[in-house]
């Protein structure tokens, strides 16, 4: 799997060091982000550093972070997204669904 998933004090942190974020490995990320969540974490930060492409089946994924973590009031927050994510991100209009920001420092001012 080209994740890591860190336990941190106020949140969980997935790392994808997938280049794509596709149908290959958007899978993978949506059961991780289940079990996460049914494990009793509220707060999870996904950081993007890697990935310079995401699909519909990646955005998938994201959404569905977003939704479980908004099912137990906690927080979904992605960081150091590339310029091509991002551009997708506002194109699609999810800068509004989605908490986005530069860094992890930036993510756990979010989950205090």
């Amino acid at each position: 799997m080209n994740l890591s998933i860190l336990k941190k004090g106020s949140h969980t942190l997935i790392k994808v060091y997938n280049g794509k974020l596709d149908a290959l490995i958007a899978p993978d990320i949506k059961s991780e982000l289940v079990v996460i969540v049914e494990n009793g974490e509220k707060n999870i930060l996904v950081d993007l550093f890697n990935c310079s492409f995401c699909d519909s089946s990646g955005m998938s994924a994201l959404l569905l972070g977003n939704r479980l973590c908004n099912g137990v009031n906690g927080k979904f927050v992605l960081c150091r997204l590339s310029p091509g994510i991002k551009e997708m991100v506002d194109l699609l209009g999810f800068e509004t669904l989605l908490k986005i920001v530069d860094t992890e420092e930036d993510a756990v001012k979010l989950f205090v």
